[in-house]
């Protein structure tokens, strides 16, 4: 499962990158990264 977690994370952060590099498009492109990171904080607290 938590490798699970990572790719999600890992996947939501390149089309962050993707969107504010290529399309420079709105807000709905940060929630990417917000959700990203939050996948990458619990996996974090998961695993301690």
């Amino acid at each position: 499962m938590r490798s699970l977690l990572y790719i999600v994370a890992v996947i939501m952060i390149i089309g962050w990158l993707l969107g504010v590099f290529v399309y420079s498009a709105t807000g709905l492109i940060h929630i990417l990264i917000v959700l990203a990171v939050i996948a990458l904080i619990l996996g974090i607290i998961r695993r301690a």
